[in-house]
């Protein structure tokens, strides 16, 4: 039976406003408002008005279609799996607009529990991934993923991490002396992407940024074909600017 809208009584239109927000949740993929009213029984000129207070209120969000998903406040709200999945997935999104955005491979990573973990991987038939020929975590020291997770760690974080993991040469390129590794990190500036020039894998070049959420070290990075390292600094640098998006969602 279709719900009579009562727009004046504010018990009815929080009912309205869980009837619409199920109905946004179970499309992961977004919802048009047609089909919300058909789903819920709301004639759409009250939903319109529904969906436009949902919305300022960052319960759900209207994407390029058209089409209704769920919002950041939204999110909020959720625990344990099902918060962590729908975070994921926005994540994802994020990810995959940055990667279309620079024309690269786009990688977030963690420092979790003194290894180098690279949690999610944006990349496609055009903007392939780097070959993992050796595990990152054993190579911190050679790609620009690892080296701006251990340049946001104190020395005896970093002393830690290589007396784990030995610095192998990897390349022709690959800084090998310890010495020279901390030095180098040392001086990295935090606005500074953070560059592999073939040091991990020869044909591949590499910039990273960090991401500091919370008390964890963690980072955004690109990777690029050799016959593309003329587009590194400007690709690293648009990466800069967008990671606000990311930090936000890793902060939620």
């Amino acid at each position: 039976m279709a719900l009579k809208p009562e727009p004046t009584a504010p018990f009815h239109s929080v009912q309205y406003a869980l009837r619409v927000l199920e109905s946004v949740s179970k499309h992961g993929d977004g919802v048009t408002d047609a089909q919300i009213s058909r789903e819920t029984g709301l004639p759409t000129g009250h939903l319109a008005s529904l969906l436009l207070t949902l919305r300022r209120e960052g319960y759900v969000e209207q994407v390029s279609d058209g089409a209704y998903v769920i919002g950041a406040s939204l999110l909020l709200l959720g625990s344990g799996a099902a918060r962590r999945r729908a975070l994921e997935e926005r994540l994802q999104v994020t990810l995959s607009e940055l990667r279309d955005s620079v024309g690269a491979a786009v990688y977030l990573s963690r420092y979790v529990d003194g290894e180098v973990s690279v949690t999610q991987v944006a990349d496609g038939p055009l903007t392939p991934a780097v070959n993992e020929w050796v595990d990152f975590r054993s190579s911190a020291h050679a790609s620009a993923v690892g080296k701006c997770l251990l340049a946001q760690l104190d020395h005896d974080g970093r002393r830690d991490h290589i007396s784990r993991h030995r610095t192998a040469r990897l390349t022709s390129r690959t800084i090998t002396d310890e010495k020279i590794l901390f030095s180098q990190l040392d001086a990295q500036s935090a606005t500074v992407p953070v560059l592999d020039l073939q040091e991990y894998a020869v044909g591949t070049v590499c910039a990273a940024v960090p991401l500091t959420a919370g008390s964890a070290a963690g980072c955004l990075a690109l990777s690029l074909p050799i016959e593309d390292a003329h587009r590194l600094r400007s690709a690293a640098e648009t990466l800069s600017r967008r990671a606000a998006p990311v930090l936000l969602s890793l902060a939620l």
